[in-house]
């Protein structure tokens, strides 16, 4: 019985490992490096540097107060169980202020939200206090501390340090959106009935009370110049280029490391996850032969 579970268990998790770790790999490999400034909107892969936003001070990482542009962080806790001990998470969370990439055509705002984040900078260190009084130790000190019962785990990106980065690219303003005019005009129209004193008082021109069909063709007329006008408001405006969380499943990954590194470990992951769930198989062929 026990066999069986654990060829089942190795089953799902190598076929779930095997599965997506292919899976981004793919996307990887399919998806063309884009410059910021000529990016089609969509599935996108970019690649440059990370710079600090304007007029906005680094952060501050939680635990060693480092500054930095983003950081996530793990306390963790020992706890001893017979013969064996294992570490128990008593803490955790991650930055979510945006990123600003660079490259030589312009830059991209990023929002982190969502993202599988791979960065350089990763410290670990132990210590005796539920929260560390500052960096890790270093050198000799490291190796002379012995057991502690409190583990912390912080990574961390820092600017002018390479991003490779894979989303969904938007840009707004710069003349690079088009005009659904059916639905700006019924935006436009919608946001004047919550005014719709206002809106009488406009176009009813026989003060009725109401809006007629002749008025209301006034409206929809006035409510397409003010699509128009708004457009090109936008338009005029510098462009605006971000990369979010996409939709359908697709992979969301920032990582300080460049694509080929990537390639290579999402690869050794899915082979390992099918030799994991090929394990388990023969598992539970030999449970059921036996």
């Amino acid at each position: 019985m026990l066999l069986s579970a654990a060829g089942v268990a190795m089953c799902l998790v190598g076929g779930w490992l095997w599965i997506t770790r292919w899976s981004k790999l793919r996307h990887l490999l399919d998806t063309p490096t884009s410059r910021i400034r000529s990016a089609a909107q969509g599935y996108v892969e970019l690649a440059g540097v990370l710079r600090g936003l304007p007029d906005t001070p680094p952060l501050m990482a939680p635990l060693t107060a480092t500054p930095c542009l983003w950081w996530r962080y793990r306390i963790e806790e020992y706890q001893s169980g017979g013969k064996r001990g294992s570490w128990r998470i008593l803490e955790q969370g991650s930055s979510e202020e945006l990123l600003r990439l660079f490259d030589a055509t312009g830059d991209c705002l990023i929002d982190p939200r969502g993202a599988e984040v791979l960065p350089a900078r990763r410290d670990r260190w132990t210590g005796n206090q539920r929260r560390p009084r500052g960096a890790p130790p270093g050198g000799v000190l490291a190796w002379l501390t012995g057991h502690r019962q409190y583990r912390y785990t912080e990574e961390r990106l820092h600017a002018d340090e390479p991003l490779y980065a894979i989303g969904d690219f938007r840009t707004s303003g710069g003349g690079r959106q088009g005009l659904d005019l059916t639905a700006a005009q019924g935006r436009v129209v919608r946001e004047w009935k919550e005014d719709y004193a206002g809106l009488l008082q406009r176009f009813d021109n026989n003060r009725d009370g109401r809006l007629d069909q002749a008025e209301w063709g006034r409206v929809r007329l006035a409510a397409d110049l003010e699509a128009h006008r708004r457009n090109r408001l936008a338009s005029s405006q510098q462009a605006l280029h971000q990369l979010v969380r996409p939709g359908e499943g697709l992979p969301f990954v920032l990582s300080s490391h460049g694509e080929e590194v990537l390639v290579r470990r999402y690869r050794w992951q899915a082979a390992g996850g099918a030799m994991l769930c090929l394990f388990g198989a023969a598992l539970l062929a030999a449970r059921v032969a036996g």
